[in-house]
């Protein structure tokens, strides 16, 4: 028989393993609740991140640089590539073939890109072949031969219109000395805009710049809202003052008047 003393040390070995069974049973609780924890708070972040890349607005992409307009265009092309890693860099040379002789001319990539891609563009899709140059000009300030309209009329464009770079983006939105007369050096090649007028008046001419291009044969006088994209070369120069010694044909009114010989563009060549 177990003596007393017996029994109580059986009794409190008893109640000691019970205690470490009752202190191993929570320290696993314990354990068990900081894992739910954590991965809930995982759970909670992940589910919280997928609902943000579900739910947060897609950035508003830039508006194209080429634009549709609204006039149909007077021969059907595609638009030119807006990607930048495309764009012409530095001096891209060109030859507009016409039936008074060559015209050779630098296309200046790095202050014009985008006025030089679509020209370029147009060029390789054979847009200028066959095409009048239906405007000159030799009035006391401004004196330039227009190209680039398949129609002639001085309203044809590709189908698309863009908006101005060199000199115009010199120049702040709401600076006055946008709107004043700039010195258009002889040779310059630039755009007609403004339904393809070169030196026409109105309010808003830098979103219209389409096919249609100029070259100044003696120093004039514009605003900078023509953008300048390049210069013709001395030996295309002998060709275009040729054309202007040709003289304009006569007009009564006043009004803008013609090359008195036709000048036809047969090509224009990317060199």
């Amino acid at each position: 028989m177990p003596t007393n003393e017996q029994r109580r040390a059986a009794a409190k070995r008893k109640l000691e393993r019970q205690l470490a069974n009752r202190a191993e049973r929570a320290r696993k609780r314990k354990q068990i609740t900081i894992a739910a924890s954590v991965a809930g708070v995982v759970v909670a972040v992940a589910a919280g991140t997928i609902v943000w890349f579900a739910t947060r607005p897609e950035p508003t992409p830039p508006p194209p640089f080429y634009r549709n307009s609204t006039d149909q265009a007077a021969r059907p092309v595609e638009k030119p590539s807006e990607d930048k890693d495309k764009l012409p860099k530095g001096t891209v040379k060109a030859t507009i073939e016409t039936n008074q002789g060559p015209i050779t001319v630098n296309l200046d990539a790095d202050k014009a890109p985008y006025t030089v891609n679509s020209f370029e563009s147009l060029a390789k899709q054979k847009y200028f072949d066959g095409t009048n140059c239906h405007r000159m000009t030799d009035s006391e300030g401004l004196k330039v031969l227009q190209c680039g309209d398949p129609t002639a009329s001085g309203m044809g464009g590709p189908g698309y219109e863009f908006d101005n770079e060199y000199p115009t983006t010199d120049y702040p939105a709401d600076d006055p000395k946008a709107e004043q007369p700039i010195d258009y050096k002889r040779g310059f090649l630039a755009m007609a805009n403004a339904n393809g007028n070169a030196g026409s008046n109105g309010i808003d001419h830098k979103g219209t710049n389409g096919s249609q291009f100029f070259i100044v044969y003696a120093d004039s006088k514009l605003p900078p809202q023509y953008t300048i994209f390049g210069t013709v070369d001395e030996a295309g120069m002998a060709t275009v003052d040729k054309i202007a010694a040709l003289g304009v044909v006569p007009d009564p009114t006043g009004q803008t008047t013609q090359p008195k010989e036709p000048v036809t563009i047969q090509s224009v060549r990317i060199d």
